[in-house]
């Protein structure tokens, strides 16, 4: 059974008109279900995986509300977990507005200038931001909620894995009760369903979930590859599937840069991704892959969040995401709206094969094992984009003008064999890339590679800067691109904290938080001598409801300890 159509919705011409021009016709199961019981003014519950649509789900209604309110004072606030996501929204939301009257649009993150984002308060009555950001004017004064109408989470599992709970309910307290409160999570973990209860009024919950967690029209593939021969490997892949638009997803802001700078020398077109770039960068890197001058973007997790870029063919896992939802995530950007995709991953040894067998079963999709394609294959599909080249190009008759120029090059005794034959390797040579030779089968190399030992860094702030573990979460996130899980114990004291990392991560972090702040503080990271072990010697810690080597202050922000190996299934603690 289809879905509605968009013009069926009891929205305003006004939206409508917006709605054709971006060329939406039927809805999707989440809009279908969200948008008439948001506009009819009932608290909502959306669970559903990333691409199906969830940015008009609730911008649409709110777009809606604003409009007939006729404020400028915020009407309504949009949480959202990066700041990627939270441009990537307001883009969508002034897309609907574009022929709606009276309606103002603010987006506000941290890495951006106050002194703009507040001017934009001023008259907005719609606010995007990012929960620490949102604090930070909140503190100010510069944005007030006293006349809030409605209030979205998007993404609120990822919010919640990145530290941000804190934030959220004292974001929420300073708002109306009397408000429409919105959430969108593709998992509900306990904390959510905490949020829901505290701040929710009687919700509708709209579930879209199959049993099947990946997009059906995503063809997904595996490769074992030696660890040293793994930038070769994404090499062969990229030139095999010859796609327009792809992107590459690593696990560290330095695999990112060293992915570029390896596929650039080879005459690929590629760039970056990473929380280390500033906001304008990012953004300039975003509109040259839109526009298509980037064929292959290269990015983490958190700074790829919000990509919503059409027709990408395919996705590439240099390295295994440490979290199984995040490959979900990661995936999703390929296949859209009914489209083919693909998406393949790299695994470096036997225990990677086994874990990728447990992500089979999480997502209940199968990955296959796939040889990587040899260096003959891939000019043999040369041969044949040549081979249909030259087909349409003597159908169609525009040779013609050339003729003369080839029979100058016969008078001096070659056979026309041989002329067309030079020019093929012109074209071959002018658009060749280096194809790396892989010598035999390809195997899995035994080498279990980790991190690294786990070392101690020092942060000087702490207990009396009235901080959390989640602004040292969110801090080392947003700054390394680095993923939550990462991130070990915590301990915070009066004045410092300490951070348990394996030692490769901990490189990262001192790396690119030279010039960090935390809480609109400067502070600096710095490694301890200190052993892990001895963090928890002599009473620093005691038995939590979590299990051991909990700490003795607080314990309800502190992080848990490493999963070494695995990555985490728990389904509570990331997004898709």
């Amino acid at each position: 059974m289809s879905n509605p159509l968009f013009d069926s919705f009891d929205l305003s011409p006004e939206l409508h008109r917006a709605i054709e021009d971006m060329n939406y016709t039927e809805s999707t199961a989440i809009q279908a279900q969200a948008i008439p019981l948001i506009l009819s003014g009932k608290d909502v519950i959306g669970r559903s995986s990333t691409g199906t649509g969830k940015t008009a789900a609730f911008g649409l209604p709110a777009v809606e509300l604003v409009a007939a309110s006729g404020s400028k004072k915020p009407q309504v606030l949009v949480l959202s977990p990066t700041r990627e996501l939270a441009m990537q929204i307001t883009e969508e939301m002034r897309k609907y507005s574009k022929y709606k009257q009276g309606v103002s649009i603010a987006c506000v993150y941290g890495g951006a200038p106050m002194d703009n984002q507040i001017r934009q308060l001023k008259t907005a009555n719609i606010v995007i931001g990012t929960p620490g950001r949102l604090m930070d004017h909140m503190r100010r004064k510069t944005l007030k909620l006293d006349e809030l109408k409605m209030v979205i989470l998007d993404e609120a599992d990822e919010m919640l894995n990145m530290g941000f709970l804190e934030d959220i309910q004292t974001i929420l307290t300073e708002t109306p009760e009397d408000r429409q409160t919105i959430l969108f999570s593709a998992t509900m973990p306990p904390a959510i369903l905490k949020i829901t209860k505290q701040f929710q009024t009687d919700p509708e919950m709209v579930d879209i979930q199959s049993s099947q967690r990946t997009i059906s029209t995503i063809q997904q593939y595996y490769y074992q590859v030696p660890q040293a021969r793994k930038m070769d490997a994404i090499n062969l892949l990229l030139q095999f599937n010859d796609c327009k638009r792809s992107v590459i997803f690593c696990n560290t802001k330095k695999m990112v840069d060293d992915m570029v700078e390896y596929l650039n020398d080879r005459g690929f077109k590629s760039a970056g991704l990473h929380g280390d770039m500033k906001q304008s960068a990012r953004s300039q890197v975003m509109q040259s892959f839109r526009d298509g001058k980037i064929h292959v973007l290269v990015a983490t997790d958190v700074a790829a969040r919000g990509i919503d870029v059409e027709n990408i063919e395919a996705v590439f896992n240099y390295d295994i995401p440490q979290e199984f939802e995040y490959y979900i995530h990661r995936i999703g950007r390929t296949g859209r709206a009914g489209k083919e995709g693909s998406s393949h991953t790299l695994v470096c040894n036997y225990k990677q094969v086994g874990t990728i067998k447990e992500l089979k079963r999480f997502i209940n999709a199968e990955i296959i094992e796939s040889p990587l394609p040899s260096p003959e294959s891939i000019m043999h599909k040369r041969r044949e984009k040549f081979i249909s080249k030259i087909e349409k190009c003597l159908a169609l008759e525009e040779y013609q003008s050339w003729g003369e120029t080839v029979e100058q090059i016969a008078q001096q005794g070659y056979e026309p064999k041989d002329i067309a034959c030079a020019l093929l390797q012109m074209m071959s040579a002018k658009d060749k890339k280096l194809v790396p030779a892989f010598k035999g089968p390809v195997a899995a190399n035994r080498t279990d590679r980790r991190g690294g030992k786990r070392v101690v860094l020092n942060v000087d702030i702490g207990r009396s800067q009235r901080i959390g573990p989640n602004f040292i979460v969110g801090a080392i996130v947003d700054a390394t691109g680095l993923p939550s899980r990462s991130i070990g114990k915590i301990d915070i004291f009066d004045h410092h904290s300490v951070v348990e990392m394996f030692e490769n991560d901990a490189l990262t972090v001192l790396e690119n938080m030279e010039n960090a702040t935390i809480k609109g503080q400067p502070v600096t990271f710095t490694l301890s001598g200190v052993k892990p072990k001895a963090l928890y010697k002599q009473g620093n810690r005691h038995e939590g409801k979590h299990g051991a080597n909990r700490p003795a202050f607080r314990e309800k922000n502190s992080r848990s300890s490493y999963r070494e190996g695995k990555p985490s299934r728990k389904r509570s603690n990331v997004a898709v």
